[in-house]
């Protein structure tokens, strides 16, 4: 056998068989018509790549990209056909680089990785992301909130979780909200193990609604009702509140099981009753107008809005069926601070407690031997014949007179 001869066998045997689905090196013979021209290195094998097969860019300039003589990996897609003895092939690049993607996206899947990606569109029900492949993320696993705007996020590089992955189908359903409750969960439970109901921290005004407004409390949002807003009436949280807004707020609820934080921040400041009383002690006398009647004694204006109840027992020293039958509406009457009780925001009085002059024996039945003022106030506040408690009526009477 000759030499040229045993030449062309080693030719042959360096030269590899092309299949379809495999992958290998090709190397660039010429660009043109918008498609790159290859050959299959060591195998005699030509094709063509074409440009939306090479990149994600429509509008690109494959001669700017691609020159004669370099080589690069391709997936072999499909034959062309043709009067070739081996045929002609197409190839891919961009497949070749979703398949790697594939097995590393498939790899984290496995995990629980995140992963980030690049939204490059927008699409009905969802947006389109780079993440070596293409993947979806629905508009309902943007985040844990209604989205309706998609257009901001266009262009943005946001952390994914994957929900939902198919190579054969070319399927990939990604998430941002799954990824941000599991990060909301660590936080929340982090923040939630250093506060207690009670504790008045600060905060910063992360967002409003109609119900109320959400206070950052050390990376974990906290909701403060509209009623807990202020002690005074407020239709619109925005009508107190700004975003970015430093607020103190106080712990009012922890529910570890929804993990929500329930907040306050009228609580931080004293209440308008607590600012009315400040400068009033049990013992004080003063003189007050009698503002209505009840068969169980009178309330009495302590101060602007704030009235205390003399019960019918602390009317007088004599025996009195009815609080009508000696005080009038109006009538203005010295009484005396039995007692003060911020909690239930009830002010007890008394009339006969001023009277230093009155005599023991003017009720000829017998009496008992006085206990103190507050004893008397706790007596006649428990129960009466009826079994019901008066306190609860007085707290009922004094929350319609607020």
């Amino acid at each position: 056998m000759s030499e040229n001869s045993n030449q062309f066998l080693d030719a042959l045997k360096q030269m590899q068989g092309v299949e379809v689905g495999d992958i290998v090196d090709v190397e660039v013979l010429g660009v043109e018509d918008g498609q790159i021209d290859v050959g299959v290195v060591n195998a005699g094998v030509e094709g063509v790549i074409t440009r939306r097969e090479f990149t994600a860019d429509r509008n690109a300039d494959l001669t700017e990209l691609v020159k004669p003589g370099e080589t690069f990996k391709a997936l072999v897609l499909r034959r062309a056909g043709g009067d070739k003895e081996n045929g002609e092939f197409f190839f891919s690049v961009t497949r070749l680089k979703e398949r790697e993607a594939f097995d590393k996206l498939q790899k984290d899947f496995e995990e629980g990785n995140p992963i980030e990606g690049t939204v490059t569109s927008s699409v009905r029900g969802g947006l389109l992301v780079d993440v070596g492949t293409r993947g979806f993320l629905p508009a309902s696993l943007i985040s844990s909130r209604y989205v309706s705007d998609l257009k901001p996020y266009i262009g943005k590089t946001m952390k994914l979780k994957i929900t939902e992955i198919d190579p054969n189908k070319n399927r990939l359903i990604l998430s941002h909200k799954d990824l941000v409750e599991e990060e909301r969960e660590e936080a929340f439970g982090k923040v939630a193990s250093q506060l207690v109901v009670g504790d008045v921290v600060e905060g910063k005004v992360s967002r409003l609604t109609n119900f109320g407004a959400f206070i950052d409390v050390g990376g974990v949002d906290g909701l403060v009702h509209i009623s807990e807003i202020s002690y005074k009436h407020v239709d619109k949280p925005s009508d107190a509140l700004k975003v970015g807004q430093d607020v103190k707020v106080k712990v009012i609820g922890i529910d570890d099981d929804r993990h929500r934080i329930s907040l306050s921040i009228k609580q931080t400041e004293p209440s308008p009753f607590e600012q009315a009383t400040s400068g009033l002690h049990e013992g004080d006398i003063f003189e007050g107008e009698v503002k209505s009647l009840t068969n169980f004694g009178a309330f009495v204006e302590v101060t602007d809005g704030i009235q205390g109840l003399v019960h019918v027992s602390e009317i007088s020293n004599k025996h009195v069926d009815k609080p009508s039958d000696v005080l009038k509406v109006g009538q203005s009457v010295k009484v005396k601070v039995l007692g003060i009780d911020p909690s239930e925001k009830r002010i007890s009085l008394s009339i006969k407690a001023t009277d230093e002059n009155a005599s023991s024996n003017e009720d000829a039945r017998p009496r008992r031997p006085r206990n103190n003022d507050a004893a008397v106030n706790k007596k006649y506040m428990s129960n009466d014949d009826n079994g019901f408690a008066l306190g609860d009526l007085i707290g009922d009477q004094l929350k319609d007179r607020k």
